[in-house]
């Protein structure tokens, strides 16, 4: 079992262009709703963004911490029903001291 202290959830969204979206205009507006919702979170204190996201082959990862395993699973899960999130969200539970994305315990989101 993991520490709290060192608890870490990546948050895995597939890369998935929305088809709605004209070519000259971001494929991924997501990023940033996503981005701004985890920034929001910080602020209130619920969780933290541990780091900022970033793209890991077919995926999209955000990082959070700072808040037990069932909170962290719970904002994982809140993200995945954004509007315009992709389906297929999967959450990782691992440590602050894993050495890569994708180490862990897999649970999936949507």
């Amino acid at each position: 079992m993991i520490d709290d202290g060192d608890l870490l959830v990546e948050i895995h969204v597939p890369l998935e262009p929305d088809p709605n979206i004209p070519e000259d205009e971001a494929q991924f507006p997501w990023i940033e709703d996503i981005t701004q919702y985890l920034l929001d979170l910080d602020e209130g204190d619920e969780a933290a963004m541990y780091d900022d996201g970033e793209e890991f082959g077919e995926v999209y990862v955000f990082s959070i911490n700072a808040a037990d395993e069932n909170t962290l699973l719970s904002i994982a899960n809140r993200i995945a029903n954004l509007p315009g999130v992709p389906t297929g969200v999967y959450a990782m539970v691992t440590s602050v001291e894993a050495e890569s994305f994708g180490e862990g315990r897999k649970v999936e989101i949507s």
